[in-house]
Order: C-alpha cells, then sequence, then structure tokens
C-alpha cells in the first residue's frame, strides 16, 4: 500500500503546470547534460525531526524520486546518485540493512516508472559485495532498460572511485595482454615472430585514456557538469574522482530529504551564469587528453 501511494504521488507530480513553466523559462539557457548528487543528512533529518533513524532514509528516497521526475522533465540526460559507498558497509548492521531494503523495494517501483517514461537505469560499482537478492533483480533492470538513451539514471551502490579506477585498470591490463596473445598466436602462426618471440605493435601495446575510461563503472556517462552535495558538506568522500575534475561544486546546507525543485531551480541558474567559464575547462582538458593543447600554442621563435 505504501509503495502504491508513493508512485502515485510521484507520478502525479507531471501534470504540474507550475513546474512546466520554470522549467520552460529555464530552458532558455544551458541546461547541464549531467547532475550528480551526494545525498547527505538522512540521518540529521531524522534526528531534527525526532524520528528512528531509518525514517529519514524514507524520506530522502522520497525526495531522490522527486528529482528523478524534475530532472527528466527539465532535460538533463543523466542523473547519477551517490546511494551506498562501499565504506558504508562498516556503518551498524541494522542501518546497512535498512539501505538494502531500500534498495529491494526501488527496483519494482522503478521498473513500473520505467513503463510510463523511457529511461535506462544503470547501478555502478561492485556489484558483487551486494546480495543475490538485490544484485539479480539489478542487473535485470539494467538489461530490459539497457536500450533507452534519452535519459540515464545511474545509482552508485557499492562504490568508491578508488575501487572504479582499480577495477578500470585491471580490465585494461587484462583486455590488453589478452590482445597481445592473440596477436602472437597469429604471428606464429604465419611465421612474423621476432628474436625475442615478439612481435611490436608500437602504440598499441601501450594502455591509453580511452582504455581506462571505457571500463569504468560510469563509462555509460560524460563527465558531470554538476556535483551537489547537500548538508553543508564539502567532502567529495571518494565519489567521481576521476570525472569531476571541470564540475562545478554546488554544497547546500539544506538537508537531502529537504531538498527539492527550488533547490535544483537555483543550482541550475548558478551553473549558467558560469557556463561559458566552465565550458573553457572542459574544452581544454579535452584538448589536453587529445595531445592538441599544446599544438594549439604558436611555436618558438628561439
Amino acid at each position: 500500500m505504501e509503495k502504491e501511494f508513493i508512485e502515485r504521488k510521484i507520478l502525479s507530480g507531471w501534470i504540474s503546470f507550475f513546474r512546466k513553466c520554470v522549467f520552460r523559462v529555464l530552458r532558455v539557457g544551458p541546461i547541464p547534460s549531467h547532475i550528480a548528487i551526494i545525498m547527505d543528512g538522512n540521518r540529521r533529518y531524522a534526528k531534527t525531526k525526532k524520528l528512528d533513524e531509518g525514517a529519514g532514509y524514507d524520506v530522502g528516497t522520497l525526495a531522490l524520486l522527486y528529482m528523478l521526475v524534475y530532472c527528466y522533465e527539465l532535460g538533463v540526460k543523466h542523473l547519477t546518485v551517490y546511494a551506498f559507498s562501499i565504506d558504508n558497509f562498516k556503518r551498524k548492521p541494522e542501518e546497512v540493512e535498512k539501505i538494502m531494503d531500500l534498495l529491494r523495494g526501488s527496483i519494482p517501483l522503478l521498473t513500473r516508472i520505467v513503463k510510463c517514461c523511457p529511461l535506462r537505469v544503470h547501478f555502478a560499482g561492485n556489484l558483487q559485495l551486494l546480495g543475490a537478492d538485490i544484485r539479480i533483480p539489478a542487473e535485470r533492470l539494467m538489461e530490459s532498460t539497457a536500450d533507452n538513451s534519452k535519459f540515464v539514471f545511474t545509482i552508485c551502490v557499492a562504490y568508491n572511485c578508488t575501487d572504479e579506477i582499480l577495477h578500470a585498470v585491471r580490465e585494461s591490463c587484462r583486455e590488453k595482454c589478452d590482445h597481445i596473445q592473440e596477436i602472437r598466436g597469429i604471428g606464429a602462426s604465419n611465421g612474423l615472430l621476432g628474436k625475442n618471440g615478439d612481435i611490436h605493435q608500437g602504440d598499441q601495446d601501450l594502455i591509453k585514456l580511452e582504455d581506462i575510461e571505457k571500463h569504468m563503472y560510469m563509462g555509460i556517462a560524460p563527465d558531470p557538469d554538476i556535483l551537489i552535495r547537500t548538508a553543508g558538506e564539502y567532502r567529495l568522500s571518494n565519489f567521481l574522482l576521476w570525472q569531476t575534475s571541470c564540475s562545478q561544486l554546488s554544497s547546500l546546507f539544506t538537508l537531502w530529504p529537504k531538498f527539492g525543485i527550488w533547490h535544483l531551480v537555483w543550482v541550475v541558474l548558478h551553473f549558467q551564469r558560469n557556463h561559458p567559464y566552465f565550458g573553457k575547462k572542459k574544452k581544454a582538458a579535452v584538448d589536453l587528453a587529445n595531445g592538441s593543447y599544446f599544438s594549439s600554442f604558436p611555436p618558438s621563435k628561439s
């Protein structure tokens, strides 16, 4: 009954004429393609309201579902949230179990939401650390929505960026070793091996930036335009460290369960005001990665 109430409350908001008018005005300016959120303050919210600690996560989940609708209507292409860090496994067992229960309940709800809007749901992180009762339904939901491209909703669970980078490096090395072994096999069959039994492939032997990024958990999404953290904290907490070098960082004192449409509007307006600056930073970063940054300078006369 509670799930049906939440679903009805969320989906009924789509017909809000006032909200659509506000978003139409915002769309006059540039709209961020990717918003990432560190949802902080659930426990503090419960404490201020004199509720059980778990109740704060319930209200925070409802705020997240509203944010999903808002970003979809606004025209944002990617929404990524930090739902559960690998480090969070060290918290009290009852708190961990509460969050896992919310994940179990959210998957069927997201499945019903997907029927109303063509969004892709992606779970990013070391999913092998999750129980099969969560991991298997999550994998099924990812598979069933993989062809939806209008809006991508990424839930980072059992995630931190250290583990993400380590995973990407391991997979890149494994892929490169397999490729080298394959080339050696072809060379041996054709008598092309050198004196040391090697075939030199030049740059093909090297692991490149695109090899690493291809194997990142967040490889399906562009780098965030905006990273929001609520509850007045300024730490990144090992979240998207690789991807946020050119992102706008927005720290709000509002606790996550209280985060609403006007907070989102303020963040987007701030992004639009600084868009030229961040656009230049991103272009410079892309040029540097492609090796064209220094070639843009005139040659030295010395």
